[in-house]
């Protein structure tokens, strides 16, 4: 709908504009601009990089990549065009090579982002998700917002449609204008329509409800064979499995950047020296706050059995592990194959994973 300028005696309309025609650029004027206020086109939303791109082979890059509140990725692509081209289509290819990234892939890209130490990126997005460590289902679900002037009827048909196969795309107009020397801007929501929203919102709930009671129904009492030079352990629960894991690749040779580079810095507790016992939880308990983390040792291998000495430092790994955390692993066996470790769920054929 037209825009007015209300006045006592009349109702001015006034004049839509384009982008192009008041010389704002894509990414160097609007994709700037929505970075600093991305609540412009989406409530709960936090920018974790821009200009994207962390795959082999590939030269795509995702406008602005953010999270939201649950923890989901959310993709957003931008057009100054009048009716959206062909994003849609982009903006799939993005999500489905977004779905793939881990936690502290996303923490990494998020330092980049803010030019930071990675601790610093990771506190940003644990004090946004309210949590003191990354949820079991991080980055499980993407959402995309396409960001244009305008859409064309083919993408906005093709955009009802995935919805309705249970993708999650949201389209946002921009619409310039021009009055006197400025240029205002009708920013809304178009699909999906603002008055649907919450009931789309309460039926998508009341689907991920019924997918969590089934998860929580369905434990995983999955056992794992790992083999480490030959030497097989047998039956043994995932946790203590990716201890092994951990405290074997270090003795042989895995460093401490390599495996700060690997796991999330929330699942070690680096300490300098080799304290134990009362001694560690001390220091460990130091370390967590001075990096603003809340210490938890029930969550920790902290016993002088389990603790990891790696050079001049000792490390405490975590005891909480999710499906989430075997492609970490594998990247550890990877780093070490002199090692020979490998794993397999008990009772299957161990076959090597470096």
């Amino acid at each position: 709908m037209p825009l007015y300028e209300l006045t006592h005696d009349d109702l001015a309309s006034v004049p839509r504009t384009t982008l192009s025609e008041q010389m704002f650029r894509e990414r160097e004027d609007l994709q700037r601009l929505l970075r600093n206020r991305i609540s412009v086109i989406g409530q709960d939303l936090y920018v974790l990089a821009e200009e994207f791109s962390q795959w082999e082979d590939s030269r795509r890059r995702v406008d602005l990549l953010a999270l939201d509140r649950n923890g989901s990725f959310v993709v957003i692509e931008l057009k100054r065009s009048e009716d959206g081209g062909h994003m849609e289509l982009q903006a799939l290819r993005y999500a489905g090579m977004v779905s793939t990234l881990l936690f502290h892939q996303a923490v990494n890209a998020h330092a980049k982002f803010l030019n930071a130490e990675p601790a610093e990126a990771e506190a940003g997005i644990l004090d946004f998700l309210g949590t003191s460590e990354p949820p079991p289902e991080f980055g499980s679900n993407v959402r995309i917002i396409l960001v244009s002037p305008d859409f064309s009827r083919e993408l906005t048909t093709a955009v009802l449609w995935l919805n309705g196969q249970g993708l999650d795309i949201a389209c946002v107009r921009l619409r310039p204008y021009r009055l006197d020397q400025r240029t205002l801007l009708d920013i809304e929501q178009v699909i999906p329509l603002p008055e649907a929203q919450d009931y789309t919102v309460k039926i998508k709930e009341k689907q991920e409800e019924a997918r969590q009671t089934e998860a929580e129904s369905n434990i995983d009492f999955t056992r794992y064979d790992l083999s480490v030079n030959g030497e097989t352990f047998k039956n043994l629960w995932k946790r203590n499995m990716i201890w092994l894991v951990v405290s074997s690749a270090v003795k042989a040779g895995l460093t401490l950047e390599q495996l700060k580079a690997i796991i999330p810095r929330r699942k070690l507790i680096i300490v300098d020296g080799h304290p134990r016992g009362e001694d560690f939880l001390l220091a460990a308990k130091e370390a967590c706050a001075a990096a603003g983390y809340v210490f938890e040792p029930k969550r920790l291998f902290w016993d002088d059995e389990h603790l990891i000495e790696i050079g001049d430092k000792i490390i405490a790994i975590s005891n909480q592990w999710g499906r989430y955390s075997f492609p970490m692993i594998d990247q550890i066996i990877a780093s070490v194959p002199n090692a020979k470790i490998s794993y397999q769920p008990t009772g299957e054929l161990i076959n090597d994973v470096g």
